[in-house]
């Protein structure tokens, strides 16, 4: 995928100006340069704290799981046991890493940057149970650098860029804070070869789940991620969006984006087949419970500034035959 092209909004000091997003190291370089932190990497700074055994890190990743993300919880749980807790140490590792900006208390381009130094450096951090769990298994997985690099990079992106202009915009985004999880999942569930454009766009499926879903807490934050060709498509502004303008504009714009994603899921449900055997009923439970979201938000009027859109336990149950049937299907097709 060519980072260079691609063009979105970010907010200055004045109105919304276009910029280009960088390429991953750019990127990150330019954190450092906002956060006035060395890119060098120093393992030796200690704080005195107790250190974690790695059982127990893997433990904490888990409580991290059971509390932010109640349906990656209940996918994950049909995983076998080694894969599970890989998984779930990669996700502790990237809601960490989300929060580290969307959680500071201070300077957040300070917060990531130092996260980013923690990340990358030689040596694992013992007092902190995520990073301990992540390099136990980005090592023993042998994944990608690289990539880890591509994820950093998009959550740097909040930092600066608040506005979108089009899809093939907001696409690298979540390709970044999405599609790269997904790719790195694979690496620790294992599949055959042709599976990453699947993963990819299941990646931005979910992500845009997440967008849609959280329409009004983002405009809380001054955030619009819907692209402006979209906005625009349907005469509603960025700032009605910040100001949670709900009328039938916007429902409309809503449908269209709910649309586009059920479509995003169907296009990569011929990827499952090219899984490992026993991973493939996992991700097709997480793909499957969180574009129930999507059916969510449409039961709710699309309105997504002051309803919430979630699935309950049963409700998540209640798709497991569907998800087995979707599966046999991709099989034996």
């Amino acid at each position: 995928m060519s980072l260079h092209p691609l063009t979105s909004l970010a907010l200055g000091a004045g109105r919304p100006t276009i910029v280009k997003p960088l390429p991953a190291e750019e990127q990150l370089a330019q954190l450092f340069h906002l956060s006035e932190l060395s890119t060098a990497v120093g393992s030796d700074e200690r704080p005195p704290h107790e250190s974690h055994s790695l059982q127990d890190a893997y433990a904490f990743c888990e409580r991290v799981i059971r509390q932010h993300s109640k349906s990656f919880f209940f996918s994950t749980q049909f995983l076998p046991n080694a894969k599970r807790r890989a998984v779930r140490a990669l996700y502790a590792f990237c809601r960490i890493t989300d929060d580290t900006v969307d959680m500071a208390t201070g300077d957040p381009a300070r917060a990531l940057a130092t996260w980013v130094r923690q990340v990358r450096a030689a040596r694992p951090i013992s007092h902190d149970p995520v990073l301990l769990a992540w390099y136990d298994t980005r090592t023993r997985y042998n994944l990608a650098p690289e990539l880890v690099s591509e994820l950093l990079a998009g959550v740097a992106m909040d930092l600066t860029i608040h506005r979108y202009a089009t899809f093939a915009d907001l696409w690298l985004y979540c390709y970044r804070v999405a599609s790269v999880v997904g790719l790195l999942s694979m690496g620790i569930l294992g599949h055959g070869p042709g599976a990453e454009p699947y993963a990819i766009k299941l990646g931005v499926a979910l992500q845009m789940t997440n967008i849609l879903r959280d329409v009004g807490e983002d405009a809380k934050r001054g955030r619009v991620y819907l692209p402006q060709e979209d906005l625009d498509r349907f005469g509603i502004g960025a700032d009605e969006i910040l100001a949670e303008v709900y009328d039938d504009r916007f429902r409309a714009l809503m449908q269209f984006e709910v649309a586009r994603t059920h479509r995003l899921y169907e296009e990569s449900k011929p990827g499952l087949a090219l899984l490992t055997s026993d991973s493939r009923f996992g991700v097709a439970a997480a793909a499957e419970v969180y574009r129930g979201i999507l059916d969510k938000l449409a039961a709710n009027n699309y309105d997504a500034y002051t309803r919430r859109a979630y699935l309950r336990n049963r409700e998540k149950l209640a798709r497991v035959p569907k998800i087995w049937w979707d599966l046999y299907k991709i099989r034996y097709s």
